[in-house]
């Protein structure tokens, strides 16, 4: 009789989205030709998928953690290719986990043979999560706060973060959660487009920031020995300025920032930074595909006229976390953080920064997979991201371990 196949998720099918996991397969015939297929509906219906072609060992075993793929979304052994090479039937759908209270499910599928998947020999799902066991979700709404708490289980005290998206807006929960259970007392904080905040403010109050860092400071669970923030795109040059200017901020990490203020004027007290001058004229969209180039739309920031848009980051007492990837197709974050890293240097200021060869401007936490282009919710049309799906891969999962320790260190 044939032994049935089987399909494990090793050590276990239920396990945080970020971590890494080992698939195997036993039963198979020696040498067998097979195909692996990801599956994955997220939580608007979309289908994700990725497939690789694989042949058995001579025992009729298959350890994705050993065995090359040989064709299909990647190439060669890539433990977690069939994670984050998922990609979506419909052009430019990013992943993302709107309710992180529910999992994603991965059906992971073998087939035989190298062609049509028409005969199916084995299947088993993993449970990727979002909220580790035992971790708090707490809706915010104090004050003009909006935003998520997220409480590791336990008495702590542990390191408080506020987590900062891009100027997408919205309440982005997902990375938040992650970092909640890997012990941060973590708050996601919506600062634009989401519920009364409008898609595009006149001005950013640095008050409302401060309103964020205060509540974070007045949690039981949370370390007296400061408060780190995370900031992508926007979020960046917001972390930056939360350094800069609330003495309460200890870590700073900047995603695919710039050291100057973005699009939006930041109001202080008694101050305010105007906005980098840009010219959305200069933006490119291309004939065939109808796609933005935004690469070109900001006036050049070494030019003087410029610089009273900086952010005097050489002014904080913080610790700051540089992360870009070479590839950004949306914003030139290299030169932009280099030009940071420069400053803080020649004021003889503490700074780590790393750029990543092949990756995109987004920067996510492991195993979400690269988006190159999607709907940019506030502007209302389709952005480039850029990014190369393997170097990203690699890129994030780097990131992540990079900004953990960082907090770690400094918290």
């Amino acid at each position: 009789a044939e032994m049935a196949v089987r399909v494990a998720v090793l050590p276990s099918r239920r396990c945080l989205f970020d971590e890494p996991v080992q698939i195997r397969v036993a039963g198979l015939q020696p040498q067998q030709a097979v195909t692996l297929r990801a599956s994955l509906v997220d939580e608007s219906g979309e289908l994700f998928q990725a497939h690789a072609h694989y042949r058995a060992g001579s025992s009729g075993e298959l350890d994705l953690s050993r065995s090359p793929a040989l064709g299909g979304s990647y190439l060669g052994v890539e433990p977690m290719g069939l994670l984050w090479a998922l990609q979506s039937k419909t052009p430019y759908k990013r992943l993302a986990k709107r309710n992180v209270l529910t999992p994603f499910f991965v059906d992971l599928e073998v087939y035989e043979g190298h062609g049509d998947l028409s005969r199916l020999l084995g299947k088993c799902t993993n449970e990727r999560w979002f909220l580790g066991e035992g971790v708090k979700r707490i809706s915010v709404r104090e004050g003009r706060l909006k935003a998520t708490l997220f409480l590791p289980p336990g008495p702590g005290p542990f390191p408080g973060l506020i987590d900062l998206y891009g100027s997408g807006g919205g309440l982005i929960e997902y990375r938040a959660s992650l970092l909640a259970s890997r012990g941060f007392v973590t708050l996601a904080l919506a600062y634009m487009c989401f519920e009364d905040i409008p898609a595009m403010p006149e001005v950013l109050e640095l008050s409302y920031f401060e309103e964020a860092v205060n509540f974070l400071q007045k949690q039981q669970q949370v370390k007296d020995t400061g408060i780190g923030v995370l900031g992508l795109s926007k979020g960046a040059d917001l972390a930056l300025s939360m350094a800069t200017f609330l003495p309460g901020i200890k870590a700073a990490v900047s995603i695919s920032g710039s050291s100057f203020n973005s699009f939006i004027p930041l109001k202080g007290d008694g101050f305010t930074i105007p906005p980098h001058p840009y010219d959305l004229g200069r933006m490119k969209i291309s004939d065939e595909s109808g796609l933005a180039d935004f690469l070109d739309v900001l006036d050049d920031h070494l030019d003087p006229a410029t610089w009273n848009c900086r952010i005097p980051l050489e002014r904080s007492l913080a610790k700051f976390l540089f992360l870009c990837g070479l590839n950004d197709m949306n914003w030139k974050s290299d030169l932009y953080c280099r030009d940071a890293v420069q400053r803080l240097q020649q004021h003889g200021r503490e700074v780590e920064f790393y750029s990543y060869s092949g990756a995109g401007h987004l920067l996510e936490p492991p195993y979400l997979p690269l988006c190159q282009v999607s709907i940019h919710r506030v502007l209302g049309m389709f952005v480039q991201w850029g990014g190369q799906w393997r170097e990203h891969a690699k890129a994030q999962e780097d990131a992540w371990r990079r900004i953990q320790a960082f907090f770690w260190q400094h918290l």
